[in-house]
């Protein structure tokens, strides 16, 4: 059963996949869709010249790009968040809680506004810079908690620490910049898909398959660590301190590099896994396929509202998914009557 509702979510965001890759400025029929994604893959794209050579390309280099990059992008972020909180035990817990998204937008905000990092000037230095920053939260965060024996308290408390130690120094920065400056800070700090490109999309890829099949191996540990103390965990023969390295390193992997790319995306990895545990149930040997497949549904239903709504303008996606998130999972809870 539960093996059918994760098949069942992963034809529908199939299907609204290749159905949202028909809107946009200008419509386009299904047919032309999967035209356009077969001449893509299959190189005969610019071959052709007729009538509707540009609408093949605009499906097949911004359409399909940006719908492959927020379907990995919201797969990532929720299996994050069930990794995260399956190691502290707190359903409030998500790899954003630690810090990381608060420490990115300090690393953007550093290239953006005073060229300071790697390549300054570039959006691959925006892109590297807030990776690092993220990176460098992660290591300060684990660094003092190690100090404690990575109690999932302290993982917790420390994180929240360092995420206003990071937002003060953004709110710093940002109160000193100049106004156009400031505008690309506040809108990289909204979260948006805008611009997507196939390199972009394949690093993100890349980053939150190797993660999710390292979280993916060690799902019956998480299922011991989500349900005991640490001396229940030890007693079964699973090392908590060393799982929890593993999980919180492959979470904020790859927490940093999709948010590098998309700038601030954070309700989906704390609603993605409660919902998927609300609808399946809390073993992690389902519950992690299916919370990537509820994020990524999140992800492409908010980011194609915020295409359509106000069309030609663009809602950033991190406004959005919120809008529809919250109501969805306050249903869910009160439907439950648990989360």
């Amino acid at each position: 059963m539960k093996i059918a509702v994760i098949l069942a979510g992963v034809l529908l965001l199939f299907v609204l996949g290749i159905y949202f890759m028909t809107l946009g400025v200008a419509d386009t029929s299904i047919a032309q869709v999967c035209g356009a994604v077969q001449q893509g893959f299959s190189g005969t794209l610019y071959e052709n010249s007729d009538g509707q050579s540009a609408q093949r390309k605009v499906v097949f280099l911004i359409r399909f790009p940006r719908l492959v990059l927020s379907v990995f992008a919201g797969a990532g972020l929720a299996i994050s968040g069930v990794a995260m909180q399956g190691i502290t035990r707190n359903p409030m817990v998500s790899p954003f809680t630690i810090g990381i998204s608060a420490a990115a937008a300090f690393g953007a905000s550093l290239a953006i506004v005073f060229g300071i990092g790697i390549l300054p000037g570039t959006e691959v230095g925006i892109v590297l810079n807030a990776f690092f920053a993220s990176m460098l939260c992660a290591l300060l965060v684990y660094g003092v908690s190690r100090r404690t024996g990575m109690r999932p308290e302290s993982v917790v408390l420390t994180g929240i620490a360092f995420n206003y130690i990071f937002s003060a120094l953004t709110s710093t920065i940002e109160f000193f910049a100049a106004e156009h400056k400031l505008a690309s800070v506040v809108e990289w700090t909204f979260g948006t898909f805008n611009g997507a490109t196939w390199e972009e999309t394949l690093v993100v890829m890349a980053f939150v398959t190797a993660c999710t099949l390292v979280i993916a191996r060690f799902a019956l540990m998480l299922n011991v660590a989500s349900s005991g103390e640490d001396e229940l965990v030890r007693s079964l023969g699973v090392n908590p301190t060393t799982l929890r390295v593993i999980m919180g390193v492959c979470s904020v992997l790859m927490t940093a590099a999709i948010i590098s790319f998309t700038g601030v995306i954070g309700f989906v990895g704390l609603v993605g896994p409660h919902i998927g545990r609300i609808l399946i149930g809390n073993d992690h040997r389902y519950l992690i396929p299916f919370s990537g497949v509820v994020g990524a549904l999140l992800m492409i239903v908010a980011d194609t509202l915020g295409r359509m709504l106000l069309s030609p303008v663009s809602i950033p996606v991190g406004i959005v998914v919120s809008f529809i998130g919250v109501p969805l999972f306050i249903h869910l809870i009160l439907n439950k009557k648990e989360v």
